[in-house]
This record gives structure tokens, C-alpha cells and sequence, in this order.
């Protein structure tokens, strides 16, 4: 995603970028490779989850309890301890990265999208979502006419 060179430039009307941020180290290259495999007018629909989340331990988190652990930015290389990091990735988990909002939408603008929306939402069974949005959605445009 951080590459889309394969893409010629105003190839998409269209992206949709769920929540898949959090595999890349750096989210400002996915925005502005977005903007170029835009066309003018084009739309991403982009999705990711609060950056709060990676502050609590994860574990505790799924058995209902939230405490504090880690600061944010959080990846898995510096965040994790050594053992913990790699019981993760033997068992085949991707390591995970979390980005600011002025990462998340603050490298949309800088890209060159204007953002038309901003949508937050819960995941249903997620204690965190008992508190506060779990999710953040935006739409963005790309300048000019379709």
C-alpha cells in the first residue's frame, strides 16, 4: 500500500482503505500513493482504529480489563518485549504499528485530499467501546472534477 507503482497515476475513482495502517511503519507514503493513483474528484474511504487502543495491554483488554501499558506511538519491534515479540511472530501475527491522528488525517490533508467526513464507530464486544469510539472512518476527495 505504501507502494503502488504498479498503479499509473489517475488510474481509481475510487479507494477504499480499510483498517490495514497498522502493518506499515509509516502511514504518510499510503496517503500520498493514494493521491497520485487517484483521479481528480476521486474518493478514498478510509478506516483505522483509535490510536487510545495500543496504549492498553492487549491481553487484559480481551479478558475485560484495561490498563495502561504502553505509550503511543506503539510498535510491536520497540514496544513489545524481546520474548513477547517473538512468541507473536512464530505464531504467524503480523507486527503492528500505531500512527497519530495528525498521521492518520493530518497525511490525508498534507497529501493533497480534502477530507469531506468523519465517521467513529464501535466494535460491539470490545471493552474499550463500552467508553469511546473504537474506529474513525474519513472520506477524502481528491481535487478537481471526476
Amino acid at each position: 500500500m505504501r507502494d503502488l507503482s504498479a498503479f499509473a497515476s489517475g488510474t481509481f475513482g475510487l479507494v477504499v482503505h480499510p483498517c490495514s495502517n497498522c502493518f506499515v511503519p509509516e502511514v504518510r507514503p499510503v496517503w500520498r500513493e493514494v493521491w497520485r493513483v487517484l483521479r481528480p474528484g476521486g474518493i478514498l474511504l478510509a478506516g483505522f482504529t483509535n490510536p487510545v487502543l495500543y496504549i492498553f495491554d492487549e491481553k487484559l483488554a480481551d479478558e475485560g480489563e484495561l490498563k495502561v501499558r504502553h505509550s503511543l506511538p506503539y510498535s510491536d519491534l520497540a514496544s513489545l518485549p524481546e520474548e513477547e515479540r517473538n512468541r507473536r511472530m512464530a505464531a504467524g501475527d503480523p507486527l503492528i504499528w500505531s500512527h497519530s491522528l495528525e498521521d492518520l488525517i493530518g497525511g490525508q490533508l498534507e497529501a493533497g485530499l480534502v477530507l469531506t467526513n468523519l465517521y467513529e464507530d464501535t466494535w460491539p464486544g470490545q471493552i474499550i467501546s463500552k467508553h469511546m469510539p473504537s474506529f474513525i472512518a474519513t472520506r477524502s476527495v481528491k481535487p478537481g472534477n471526476f
